[in-house]
């Protein structure tokens, strides 16, 4: 149902969409905490034709939302915050794309715990998907055979994104790009980045040093089959500038995944990845190692309704990640019943706000508007 269709026209158009969506979270520690919270996301979308087979679009969107922390009837604290969400400007065509700003960026095959998850930070547990965007400048062009090409540079961004430990030098452009290609019963792509980091938060660790600003190089292969069960990979080097005290010059993740839909019922859907991270020490070096595999069901309740259960092992801590969600949509209006039993100190995801909301035991009731 669309409450706000927006404004059409033949040679243009202005859209109108509104995300209203509130929480309420329970916690079980010694002593319970709960946390209220509401957001608001109004987005406007105009677009005009330019020529026969051209388009001028943007989106204008913002985030609003707040919360309040309390541990049993003690009041803790209160976080409320507005910024942009999304603010980017795009022209078109059927083989071409070029889109300027505030935007979000991701690829790849892997679906839950993401080696290529270079530009985003989205939990695969989070219903909404929610991500703040990276200021850049993304041109993608799309060949008859369906393969395609990405090319990108970012700038002004000094938030950590991703995987990444230190954020990027707000001021020095970082680059990269992609080759995606059709093959045999499916795709395989070739992805690489560059940028500047900016380890000066990490200086007072080694007094005299004066230069904290050090290189990275990413670089990516990925590829998906469909040949019966659904497949996938995505491998990334991490090339890291030689004088950099902070790290090993290698790093390297690796995620391997499966899916499958069983003809039980109304179908039930299985799905596992493994995921590695590891560095590559030198002499004196110290060793930093991951290993999580996940499994994941999901099963239709009706036309509209879903329930989804998620499980993950970390095998170097012996930490499980539990994860249950029940999603009931009607019409314009979406509930979702969440209840977890992870670690206290989860490290699977973090979240860009306010911590980690599927920490330790709870569960957490959210209703979303969506008009």
């Amino acid at each position: 149902m669309v409450l706000s269709p927006g404004i059409h026209g033949q040679n243009a158009g202005l859209e109108f969409e509104n995300q209203v969506s509130t929480w309420l979270g329970m916690n079980f520690p010694e002593e319970v905490k709960w946390q209220s919270g509401i957001r608001y996301i109004p987005t406007i979308s105009p677009w005009i034709k330019a020529g026969a087979n051209g388009k001028f679009d943007a989106e204008f969107s913002a985030n609003t939302f707040g919360s309040v922390h309390f541990t049993g009837s003690n009041y803790d604290s209160a976080y409320f915050r507005f910024k942009p969400y999304r603010l980017w400007m795009r022209y078109s065509t059927s083989h071409l794309e070029i889109r300027a700003g505030l935007q979000k960026i991701n690829f790849g095959s892997s679906t839950i715990l993401r080696p290529l998850m270079w530009f985003d930070k989205m939990d695969f547990r989070d219903p909404l998907m929610l991500t703040d965007g990276v200021y850049a400048l993304l041109g993608r062009y799309y060949f008859s055979n369906n393969a395609n090409i990405w090319l990108w540079g970012l700038y002004g961004n000094d938030k950590t994104k991703g995987w990444e430990a230190m954020p990027s030098l707000e001021e020095i452009p970082e680059y990269g790009g992609r080759v995606q290609l059709p093959v045999p019963g499916g795709e395989f792509a070739l992805s690489y980045h560059h940028r500047d980091a900016d380890y000066s938060a990490l200086a007072v660790q080694i007094p005299g040093l004066n230069d904290t600003r050090y290189n990275e190089q990413l670089f990516a292969a990925d590829g998906k089959w469909d040949i019966g069960p659904g497949i996938w990979f995505e491998m990334v080097g991490k090339l890291n500038e030689k004088e950099n005290p902070f790290t090993t010059r290698w790093e390297s993740y690796l995620s391997l995944g499966m899916d499958y839909t069983f003809g039980i019922g109304k179908g039930l859907n299985v799905s596992t990845e493994y995921f590695r991270y590891q560095n590559h020490p030198g002499e004196g070096e110290t060793r930093a190692e991951r290993n999580i595999s996940t499994l994941t069901l999901g099963y239709p309740i009706g036309l509209s309704h879903n329930i989804s259960g998620m499980l993950y092992y970390n095998w170097d801590t012996d930490d499980w990640y539990r994860f249950i969600n029940l999603q009931m949509k009607y019409d314009y209006l979406t509930f979702y019943l969440m209840t977890y039993w992870n670690p206290d100190d989860a490290v699977l995801y973090t979240s860009g706000e306010g911590g980690n909301s599927f920490s330790g035991k709870g569960f957490q009731l959210m209703f979303v508007f969506d008009f």
